[in-house]
């Protein structure tokens, strides 16, 4: 087991920012000549296509890892050179035909120069990609090869240590590893002297006593500042918690691993570490490494000093209770795998490497179970049986869901089957067990971390309810709801990306370690093909932002139109509103071709599904299809636009809203008429408002035969010049229209800006003319007929048929 490589790469996978203290393979060194590609050649071809341990496929896979990022050196560095010859070539141009005039004799030699060195180069730069590939498919060769020895070592059957030929091997055995371990005891002694040395004595004090001050005072202080910068900077909420634990994660591990490697590289620079304790203490690193970021991921998530930031909800006394158990993990682990560093280090005996595997099994999931029962202890242990004793009652913690205590069982159920297979004799394939057991809790630990960071972050900056999601509602008129959704959305994409190297993390097949991890990362991110279709997880990132910054540019230029550009035109408002809205499904459309570029889908696959959905379309999505048209054709021609005062059958009202399928008519009593946009292009439809907006108002007022006709007239006429709302052009008019039972008919006709206000005028001229006849002292007919009509210029036509429901 690779504690530390897998740590490394989990780490990088997770974004925790550590990824710089894996220990990468090796490459060409400082100052060394660039190796040309018939050596890179010689060297991939001497590496042997066959090997029979681990550890000899992981030194064969380190050996072609450098040799392919060798030739893609080379290829990045000729790439450049290659393309300047090309330009240069193309502006020199091609050689005059035979039979024309002959060019310049140094133009030719030049153009000759320079297409044979870019036929040298182009070849050279093929080979070397060509090494590029080779070397990546003996690496995929290599990879099966390790997984396949590790398999093979997984089933193999050991003795029991429950039998006494287990024992006899590690008794037989032990000589021979104590002969082992005597030089491995004899550099560390000498490394020891060596330190000890007058020469080398202050840089190691200083050194050790630099790290252990930035490891321990140097964490303290971070973690204490970072709490008060959190405090200040951020607002209060669930984004401060969870990237404080972050922060927090990411300083230790990174102030530690800095200490670290400053200790061992002042040690290999004094010349104190021999051949093998410089494997050792890489190792010794890394352990290191693995326990800061193991303590500090627990410390972090369990918050036993601030319950209020704890972000998994763990009550008060289980968070006490596993306050332990991240000091404890991480202990062990190391303690479990620096005996194999060591076997490794010293080529110990087949019973040194069968008797580590089954402590590494027997200690892991002794820890495990030690959990397990901590997990069900009662709140607060023996001081709440206590308490209860007393009388009082303990807090009762809350009730645990069922899927937990699935899981809790599928761990207690794990534990079992690896003490048996121990006690079968498979125990390599229990040491594998336990130890992914324990790497998984990891695991699932860091990525609940960032799981709940990125619903923070999208919660706190993108909702309705954050300060910027209120900026945007402001700046560009979105919706809350739409915010919220945004949100909900951008969170769970995120999941999902962390999900995927979740499972790369936790899925790798047996025997794998980091490099695999992130091949197979790289592998699935070029593409996975799902029958014709290439599905790019890339791409559908890119097609996701390609459509929140499309929607957004559109709706920016849209709101730019509408507020500043189309004012400023002489265009009526429902002529902007037209445009503006047209706007919108055309861009709409651009933005959705172009995100579908973006994952791949070309516009011949969009036509192809459109032929296909041809049949569906004529029949089933005939009706909206039809209103779809139609409402470009309102759009396009504006027979009605919004704003204008329309009759539709029995129905009649404003145009709020023209949209893709139907439009929205405000009614007098303020509901809201749905009008498919089709009604308006194959039915009668009456625009009050479209050729001109004007309004007209009309009173008839019966009167005795006795009355003065002329002073009437000069009343009426009066009352409407005196009303603000009457227009000057057309002037107002009182007509005389004839006797009708025994009664005068005078009619008077008015003008005003929109037919909306013509009710309103009406009324006030009644009031005002029946006020001005009574003290003229003119009498009307009784009982008194009033005729009054409110309609626009053009006359009504006859009665259309009523809506269809």
């Amino acid at each position: 087991m690779h504690w530390a490589s897998r740590l490394a790469a989990l780490v990088l996978a997770a974004a925790l920012g550590c990824s710089a203290f894996a220990q990468g393979a090796g490459g060409t060194a400082a100052g060394a000549p660039e190796p040309t590609v018939a050596e890179l050649r010689n060297r991939l071809d001497r590496i042997p296509s066959a090997v029979d341990t681990n550890a000899e496929v992981a030194d064969q896979i380190a050996q072609i890892n450098a040799i392919a990022a060798q030739a893609d050196k080379f290829v990045a560095s000729r790439t450049g050179r290659l393309n300047d010859l090309n330009a240069r070539l193309g502006e020199l141009g091609n050689p005059p035909p035979a039979g024309t005039a002959p060019e310049d004799p140094d133009i030719t030699r030049q153009r000759a120069a320079l297409q044979k060195e870019r036929n040298a180069l182009d070849a050279d730069i093929r080979l070397a990609r060509l090494i590029t590939v080779d070397a990546q498919q003996r690496g995929s060769e290599m990879i099966a090869k390790r997984r396949q020895l590790f398999e093979a070592q997984l089933t193999e059957r050991a003795p029991s240590p429950l039998g006494r030929q287990f024992w006899f091997e590690i008794a037989d055995a032990w000589p021979e590893d104590v002969d082992r371990l005597a030089g491995l005891r004899d550099e560390i002694v000498a490394g020891v002297d060596a330190a000890a040395d007058p020469a080398h004595r202050v840089s190691v004090l200083v050194s050790l006593g630099a790290a252990l001050l930035l490891a321990l005072l140097g964490n303290w202080a971070a973690e204490y500042g970072l709490v008060r910068l959190a405090a200040r900077v951020l607002p209060p909420g669930r984004l401060r918690r969870s990237l404080l634990v972050i922060a927090v994660v990411a300083v230790n591990v990174l102030l530690v691993a800095l200490a670290a490697h400053g200790v061992f590289s002042t040690l290999d620079r004094h010349g104190i570490l021999g051949p093998q304790i410089r494997k050792l203490g890489q190792a010794v690193v890394q352990s290191i490494i693995f326990i800061a970021f193991v303590v500090a991921l627990g410390r972090a998530l369990l918050s036993i000093r601030r319950p209020s930031w704890r972000l998994p909800p763990i009550p008060d006394g289980m968070a006490r209770r596993l306050a332990p158990f991240p000091w404890l993990t991480a202990v062990i682990a190391v303690l479990v795998w620096v005996p194999s560093q060591v076997n490794a280090i010293v080529d110990a005996s087949f019973a040194a490497v069968v008797a580590t595997h089954v402590v590494t099994a027997l200690a892991l999931t002794a820890l495990i179970g030690t959990m397990l029962l901590r997990l069900h202890e009662p709140a607060g242990g023996a001081a709440a049986v206590a308490t209860a004793a007393d009388g009082t009652q303990p807090p009762a913690e809350p009730e645990r869901p069922l899927w937990v205590s699935f899981l809790l069982s599928a761990v207690a159920l794990a534990v079992v089957v690896i003490w048996v297979l121990v006690g079968l004799g498979y125990v390599a394939l229990a040491s594998f067990l336990a130890n992914q057991l324990t790497w998984t809790g990891i695991v699932a630990s860091a990525f609940y971390l960032l799981f709940k960071f990125a619903d923070d972050l999208f919660m706190a900056t993108v909702s309705s309810k954050s300060n910027f999601g209120q900026k945007l509602q402001k700046s560009f008129g979105f919706a809350p709801r739409t915010l919220d959704q945004a949100a909900v959305a951008l969170s769970g994409l995120a999941r999902v990306a962390l999900f995927f190297y979740m499972l790369i993390a936790l899925a790798t097949p047996l025997g794998t370690g980091p490099d695999e991890v992130f091949q197979r990362s790289g592998q699935f991110g070029t593409g996975l093909k799902v029958g014709e279709f290439t599905l790019v997880p890339g791409a559908i990132f890119a097609a996701v932002a390609v459509l929140a910054t499309g929607f957004l540019a559109l709706r920016v230029f849209k709101k730019w139109l509408e507020l500043r550009y189309l004012p400023q035109t002489a265009l009526e408002p429902g002529m902007q509103s037209s445009i503006t809205t047209l706007l919108g499904y055309v861009g709409g459309v651009v933005v959705i071709a172009i995100a579908l570029s973006a994952l791949g889908i070309g516009i011949e696959r969009i036509a192809w599904v459109a032929s296909a959905l041809s049949v569906g379309i004529g029949f089933g999505l005939q009706a909206i299809v039809q209103n779809f048209i139609s409402g470009l054709i309102l759009l396009a021609e504006r027979p009605v636009k919004v704003g204008d005062w329309v009759v539709l059958g029995t129905a009649e009202g404003d145009v709020r809203r023209i949209n893709v399928r139907a439009t929205e008519i405000q009614l007098a009593d303020r509901s809201t008429l749905i009008v498919p946009n089709s009604e308006f292009i194959t039915k009668t439809v009456r625009n009050m408002t479209l050729a001109n907006a004007e309004g007209r108002v009309l009173i008839r007022l019966p009167m005795p035969l006795t009355t003065d006709a002329r002073r009437a007239r000069e009343l009426m006429l009066a009352a409407c010049a005196d009303h603000a709302g009457v227009l000057e052009a057309p002037a107002p008019s009182v007509s005389l229209e004839g006797i009708e039972n025994g009664m005068l008919i005078l009619q008077a006709i008015a003008f005003v800006q929109s037919p909306r206000l013509a009710g309103g005028v009406r009324s006030d001229l009644l009031f005002d003319i029946l006020d001005r006849f009574k003290e003229a002292a003119l009498p009307l007919a009784s009982p008194v007929t009033v005729v009054s009509q409110t309609e626009g210029v053009v006359p009504p036509p006859p009665p259309a048929s009523p809506l269809p429901v």
